[in-house]
């Protein structure tokens, strides 16, 4: 639960109101096309803030790019990083597990696996 009382893992999985537009004939590609998609976005945005943290941080004097590739979190630290990353996956398989749970909702047995590993994934 992060700080403003919103689960980010559920927030990840909420379905956005109204027909999602479909690119692709095939649904499976169009589910991966979703995922790179979400994928990509999530790493430009980090990217662009990574790069403007390290260059003020370097342009005052604050820290070395040297200092950055030595670093090491506190215990504390890395649990907060494990459940960013839960979220993470949670935020970027979103289509994914919202299909499996449509499938499974429409016809009981059907892809058991999937929704297994989904279900694992979200736990992670």
């Amino acid at each position: 639960m992060s700080q403003t009382g919103i689960d980010p893992t559920l927030a990840g999985a909420a379905k956005a109101k109204g027909k999602r537009p479909w690119f692709f004939d095939d649904p499976d590609v169009e589910r991966v096309f979703n995922v790179t998609m979400a994928l990509a976005m999530e790493l430009a945005v980090t990217r662009q803030r990574l790069d403007a943290l390290e260059r003020l941080l370097e342009e005052r004097g604050v820290l070395a790019q040297a200092d950055l590739e030595q670093f090491r979190p506190q215990p504390e630290a890395e649990a907060q990083r494990q459940q960013w990353n839960r979220d993470y996956i949670a935020r970027v398989l979103r289509v994914l597990i919202q299909s499996a749970q449509g499938r499974s909702a429409e016809s009981e047995g059907v892809d058991q696996a999937m929704e297994a590993v989904m279900s694992e994934l979200t736990r992670m």
